[in-house]
């Protein structure tokens, strides 16, 4: 991850983007930061330059309907990350989100931590889902084609050990996080995900947590019963 990463904040209330560049500033001090009220102004930066290792973007910005201005960020700065940040938090409406390409969604009732723990991972390249999303989740959630139907069948082809790592990815966990949970090497968290995403016939991790989650879910309550 770049210790230096530069973020771009579009929010339309000043008080949120001082709250974010807060939380930024105290987990990634060497962070430079941008800050746009309007998707017009944003757009203006991203032909500017530079591109941003990510940009944080409000859904709800003033004349802006839906995941329309996630399409024109992206348009604009296909190579940017962009994660969406809202007060909104319905399930459907994240998985939206993620379906159109955001490699995250934060709402803006997660406490810091959270915040702090979803900037990371998607500056280390993983997707950030929140946890109480992807809990409960199956491909019947998703409005998109993209996300298949998994056969129980096909989930109990994993080892336990794949299972374990399914269900740290579903936690939000990022590929240390789960090496370090699991006292293993990140080689080997790689290994065993790319053999997850074989098995179950996935393209990528947010594919399978998703159409795994509700299995998941049923897995845990009948350890703790």
């Amino acid at each position: 991850m770049n210790p230096s990463p530069n973020i771009l904040i579009v929010d339309d209330h000043p008080l949120f983007r001082e709250a974010m560049a807060l939380v930024i500033t105290t987990e990634l001090p060497g962070a430079q930061l941008g800050e746009a009220s309007t998707l017009p102004m944003a757009l203006q930066r991203l032909a500017e330059g530079p591109v941003p290792d990510l940009v944080l973007l409000d859904l709800n910005l003033p004349g802006v309907h839906g995941l329309e201005g996630l399409a024109e960020v992206s348009a604009a700065a296909p190579d940017a990350p962009v994660v969406i940040i809202s007060a909104e938090e319905d399930k459907q409406l994240i998985l939206q989100a993620i379906n159109a390409g955001a490699m995250g969604f934060i709402t803006k009732s997660a406490p810091r931590e959270r915040m702090r723990q979803a900037l990371r991972q998607v500056l280390e390249g993983n997707i950030y889902l929140p946890p109480d999303i992807v809990r409960g989740s199956s491909s019947a959630d998703s409005p998109s084609r993209n996300t298949p139907q998994i056969s129980e069948e096909a989930l109990n082809r994993l080892t336990e050990r794949q299972l374990r790592v399914l269900e740290r990815m579903a936690m939000g966990e990022s590929n240390k996080q789960i090496a370090w949970a699991l006292n293993i090497t990140e080689t080997t968290v790689k290994t065993h995900v790319s053999a997850i995403l074989g098995k179950l016939g996935v393209n990528n991790r947010v594919q399978a947590i998703l159409a795994a989650g509700e299995w998941l879910e049923n897995r845990k309550s009948r350890r703790t019963d």
